[in-house]
């Protein structure tokens, strides 16, 4: 089978299409579901993640969508069975998806949204549970189903990437009133979305923004999908009592010695799979509350180019490689 495989250092120089790659069998991994994948998506910088690099030889994208071939060979009941159209995000230290053949534990799979194409399936599992657990896990905002958060309000920095844009619209389905940061070019993306105000970040300071009115324009959360300077600025952006929620790394380092309101919490965490909460965000893309937005999509024998459009940053959505 074709897989997309690292042999090198961890940098996408050192990718390569090995056409000849071994299929995952059941005495692998009797407890996984063999898959046929069909798409998978890309994420930034995750050649240099420690955690998806434990296989002898890597293979990228933890994005998953396809088609289950066999269900596990150990005894028991299962959820899913041949020919079921499911997505995921994978375990990070197995081999990714950017492979024809692949596996998945129950626990990391979800039915694929019968409204959704293999590509826009593809988008979803890693950034929008990100978002999913960021805002609910850690964030202490009640889930969509109950919409119980009024008044909370939440900034989503970088909100037109592929985090940002599900932190947006999930924030929006739970009931809180989102503002977003972005480009001026994704400003009216971001409104699309869902925010009530998007800032454009080459225009108005966030700072300066929040300062004229701190009580009212304050934050309960503040999901950063920056780092750097930016989640400095977001430490200051938070109410009392407020979260400041990391994605692209801790905040703690980055808190500021001074203008930081009371009792400001912070939170770093690593996304889990979670086939379960995946299903939630299902029920909110087959019902159109929320939707999957793909940059690109490449087939998987020009995953050069993919790379390199990905490193660039600044692309609307997921790029996605095709496999079917």
């Amino acid at each position: 089978m074709r897989a997309v495989i690292r042999t090198g250092d961890k940098s996408p120089e050192t990718l390569t299409l090995d056409p000849h790659h071994p299929e995952p069998t059941s005495a692998d991994c009797p407890e996984c579901y063999i898959i046929r994948s069909k798409a998978t998506a890309l994420t930034r910088e995750e050649l240099t993640w420690p955690e998806p690099k434990s296989p002898d030889i890597p293979v990228p994208g933890l994005d998953l969508a396809g088609e289950i071939i066999s269900i596990p060979k150990k005894a028991g009941q299962f959820a899913f069975k041949p020919g079921d159209e499911v997505y995921a995000l994978t375990t990070f230290t197995w081999k990714g998806n950017a492979r024809d053949i692949t596996v998945g534990h129950e626990k990391e799979l979800a039915l694929k949204p019968k409204n959704l194409s293999w590509e826009e399936a593809a988008s979803v599992s890693l950034s929008a549970l990100s978002a999913y657990q960021a805002l609910f896990v850690h964030g202490g905002l009640a889930p969509p189903k109950s919409g119980n958060n009024s008044g909370k309000r939440v900034l989503v920095t970088a909100a037109s990437g592929g985090v940002g844009l599900w932190g947006v619209q999930l924030a929006r389905e739970a009931g809180a009133e989102v503002v977003g940061t972005c480009g001026t070019s994704n400003v009216d993306f971001v409104k699309g979305l869902g925010a009530e105000t998007v800032l454009d970040y080459k225009k108005t300071d966030i700072l300066e923004w929040v300062s004229v009115d701190r009580a009212s324009r304050g934050f309960d959360v503040v999901l950063d999908c920056i780092g750097g300077e930016n989640l400095t600025d977001a430490w200051k952006c938070a109410r009392n009592g407020g979260k400041v929620i990391g994605v692209a790394e801790p905040p703690d380092p980055k808190k500021p010695a001074d203008g930081v309101a009371q009792d400001v919490q912070s939170v770093w965490f690593i996304v889990t799979p979670s086939g379960v909460q995946l299903a939630e965000v299902t029920d909110l893309l087959e019902r159109n509350k929320c939707r999957a937005v793909v940059d690109s999509i490449y087939e998987l024998e020009n995953f050069e180019a993919a790379f390199d459009k990905l490193e660039k940053g600044h692309s609307k959505g997921k790029i996605v490689l095709k496999l079917h």
